[in-house]
């Protein structure tokens, strides 16, 4: 019986090397920008705002040529209890929750199980690139976007 309270402990206390507990974990600014991916006639753009009063807003949006297949209105939020989760709203519908399971310097991962597809959210910096992945829970189904910074132009300033 020790033993299993043990692995218990262990196994809620081991996080891997440089990540945070949820209740600590700042929002990840850095994901805020305008990022964009293009291959061939695909294209991706994602664009989030700096945390401000314990949220991130952001907004995406996919398609092919002049066509748009996909948008979607998000939120990185810390909740009441200190936890960060995010909100994904794929056009128009309901919100669906993910909450963190992993926060590093330079990476976050998001995932619930219940939920059909993605189970898993994946954001980290590989230098000045944002990468993006969505997958099931076991890294199955895995689809990912290499993002690069975006400067918007400025109006003679």
């Amino acid at each position: 019986m020790k033993s299993l309270l043990l692995a218990a402990v262990l196994a809620v206390t081991a996080l891997p090397l440089g990540a945070e507990r949820p209740a600590t974990a700042p929002l990840p600014d850095w994901m805020a920008g305008t990022w964009m991916m293009e291959d061939g006639a695909n294209w991706s753009d994602e664009v989030w705002m700096d945390p401000r009063g314990g949220i991130m807003l952001g907004v995406a949006r996919s398609g092919f040529g002049p066509q748009l297949q996909f948008w979607e209105v998000s939120q990185i939020r810390r909740k009441a209890d200190g936890t960060i989760s995010l909100l994904a709203q794929p056009q128009g519908k309901p919100a669906s929750e993910f909450p963190m399971v992993l926060h590093s310097e330079e990476a976050i991962e998001f995932a619930n199980p219940a939920h059909d597809y993605p189970q898993r959210i994946r954001y980290w910096r590989q230098g000045q690139l944002l990468m993006a992945e969505i997958s099931k829970l076991d890294g199955s189904d895995a689809v990912r976007w290499n993002f690069r910074p975006v400067v918007p132009p400025r109006d003679g300033e």
